[in-house]
């Protein structure tokens, strides 16, 4: 029996968009307090300096990974993926909340093909997606060895800024489709490091937006979504 076209495509930015923080950064601070990522007070203002850059649009994928990935050299895969379980029941679990769980659930209810498409790297998010019941995940790759640790590096083309867009379609094609088969597609972004990828798709959402996000997305007349409205703001 063939399966259903898709009736849409729907993207997903991850951190302050459908997370109300950075799980990258989240992440970070998880190992700093808990002892794992060597001298926290170093580690916090390393996670912090990063996380500036990145508000500011200075931060490349090369400098972040640097230090976020380099934090999954810390443990061997099994003493990482333990720590991951901690950090989903402690961090994540609190912060899915059902304002993003029903955004997502209703273009998935109306036949989309929904992903998450996130620059933090896929060890930390991929576990994410799949609570918010999101199957897609296309996130910057971390590179292992040949005994399956990791190595601090990024594999192939990592998922930020114009990259997103590269491996959105890069993921469609593997499907045998592209953007252009889509009538209609969305991207939900905080973030004018997803710029190209909002620029892409036939409705861009600027999702609980950065000051420039939402002065740029005012000035096209797309559309603005404060998914989180009744929470006080958490970007840094």
């Amino acid at each position: 029996m063939p399966m259903t076209a898709p009736s849409h495509l729907a993207l997903f930015d991850l951190d302050h968009t459908l997370l109300p923080f950075d799980s990258d950064y989240q992440w970070a601070e998880f190992l700093a307090r808990t002892g794992r990522a060597g001298d926290p007070a170093l580690a916090r203002q390393r996670n912090d300096d990063l996380m500036r850059r990145y508000n500011e649009g200075t931060l490349s994928a090369e400098e972040a990974a640097d230090f976020m990935l380099g934090l999954l050299r810390l443990g061997e895969p099994a003493e990482l993926a333990v720590w991951h379980q901690d950090y989903m029941r402690e961090v994540i679990l609190p912060g899915l909340l059902p304002a993003a769980r029903a955004l997502v659930t209703d273009h998935q209810a109306r036949g989309g093909l929904c992903a998450v498409v996130t620059a933090t790297n896929a060890f930390v998010t991929a576990p994410i997606a799949l609570a918010l019941g999101i199957d897609h995940l296309i996130a910057t790759v971390p590179q292992r060895d040949a005994d399956g640790r990791y190595t601090g590096r990024i594999e192939g083309t990592p998922s930020f800024k114009a990259g997103k867009v590269l491996r959105v379609r890069d993921w469609l094609q593997a499907q045998g489709l592209q953007m252009e088969d889509f009538a209609e597609s969305w991207f939900y972004s905080d973030s004018m490091n997803d710029l190209p990828l909002l620029e892409a798709v036939t409705h861009p959402v600027a999702t609980n937006p950065s000051p420039a996000l939402r002065e740029l997305a005012q000035g096209r007349g797309w559309r603005i979504l404060d998914l989180f409205a009744d929470m006080q703001d958490t970007k840094s």
